[in-house]
């Protein structure tokens, strides 16, 4: 749909005033036919399809990116571009290099955080579509000095000179997502080459990544935004710093970490559920520090198999959400719903970690019209299975810290 002269015409003046005007205009699946229809009497139809889709995919945008409403997008490339906070925060670390090369680089996304950071910038990419894009984006948001588009086959040619370099590999193909390493376009293996040449190197990964299959004297650092595991990232030479590394974001330029201690933390004490519930972020679970946490919040372990945390006193902590325990018992349906009648309950939310159950239906069947809301958790204490009655989550103010730029 997305073409190079497309592309340019969407930035001439008449294209730009006509994603203006798609900006304030319905665009949902119901809106299309007729929005199309009254376009096409005034621009011709592959314009008009351009249009319409870049104008939905930038209100899609703006849940990733604070200038969307300016960026230019294919759907693809959206799909697979970190959010603006995620990429600000990996500026943080690669930006100060000063020459950065954003190989992969898609639309632009983390070579316009690089260069907001201060970097120079090449963009490099085998697709001029993208790389027409990345211009434009630049553009858009007065970053056109420090971005540099390059056009390169990655897979056939050495990225370019530069003191650190970045790479997003494709991690899809025909809509299918790439799960092994080795999959990725590049393969981790040849992107890891590149170290012979510049040694200050980030890949970004599948959050879902096999950690043995990543280089061991590297750092892996595993990043939440809002609570929502976003992305993995690997982080070679000199740029590595710890062996493991969970980062939380509020997208607000909020940041939390949790790092591995060297040596690592002994396995926490298992006890049965006491006055409090933990379940950490899922960011600490992909990265093993929820022993680590544990010991820095004085909590044991439910199960030594999962990452449910208990404590006799509320500890406030940005790495994990936190329920009063009302009750717990070992599992039984009948006696879980005395109970919820015992407590009036109303409105139920079912959570598990290690149970089969279906939480949605188990929910239906268990709320009552009683006024108190209760959350039912569905775990194990040494592989047993048990129940927990819990009031709702607590919120604890704000513990995640301005990052430094």
């Amino acid at each position: 749909m997305m073409d190079l002269d497309t592309l340019n015409w969407l930035q001439s003046p008449p294209g730009q005033a006509l994603l203006a005007e798609l900006a304030v205009r319905p665009l949902g699946e119901a809106d299309l036919l007729g929005e199309i229809t009254r376009l096409r009497r005034h621009f011709a139809a592959d314009l008009v399809r351009a249009a319409v889709e870049l104008a939905r995919l930038r209100q899609r945008a703006t849940a990733k990116f604070p200038a969307a409403e300016r960026m230019f997008f294919t759907r693809e490339a959206l799909e697979q571009s970190s959010a603006a906070a995620v990429a600000a925060h990996r500026a943080t670390r690669l930006a100060p290099a000063g020459q950065v090369a954003d190989l992969c680089c898609g639309v632009g996304g983390d070579a316009l955080a690089l260069a907001a950071g201060g970097a120079e910038v090449q963009a490099v990419d085998r697709d001029p579509l993208r790389l027409a894009m990345v211009a434009a984006n630049a553009t858009a948001l007065g970053l056109a000095e420090r971005v540099h588009p390059l056009q390169r086959d990655l897979l056939a040619e050495p990225p370019p000179a530069a003191a650190a370099l970045f790479c997003d590999p494709g991690r899809r193909a025909d809509g299918r997502r790439r799960f092994a390493v080795e999959e990725y376009e590049p393969p981790l293996s040849h992107i890891l080459s590149w170290q012979r040449q510049t040694p200050a190197l980030a890949v970004k990964l599948a959050p879902g990544v096999d950690l043995a299959a990543l280089p061991s004297m590297a750092e892996v650092e595993f990043v939440s935004l809002h609570g929502e595991l976003k992305e993995a990232l690997l982080w070679c030479g000199p740029l590595a710093q710890v062996a493991r590394r969970a980062t939380l974001l509020d997208g607000t330029g909020h940041t939390a970490m949790l790092v591995q201690p060297s040596p690592p933390t002994f396995p926490p004490a298992i006890s049965p559920p006491l006055a409090y519930l933990y379940e950490p972020d899922p960011a600490v679970i992909r990265a093993g520090l929820v022993a680590d946490l544990a010991v820095q919040m004085g909590a044991a372990q439910l199960d030594p198999q999962i990452a449910y945390l208990t404590a006799a006193h509320l500890q406030p902590t940005p790495f994990a959400r936190a329920w009063p325990i009302h009750s717990w018992q070992p599992f039984n349906l009948k006696r879980l719903r005395a109970s919820l009648r015992e407590l009036a309950a109303g409105a139920v939310t079912v959570k598990k970690r290690g149970s089969p159950l279906d939480t949605d239906t188990l929910a239906r069947q268990l709320s009552g019209d009683g006024p108190n809301p209760l959350v039912v958790v569905l775990t194990r204490h040494y592989n047993a299975p048990i129940m927990l009655i819990c009031g709702p989550p607590i919120a604890f103010p704000s513990l995640i810290h301005k990052e430094s730029r």
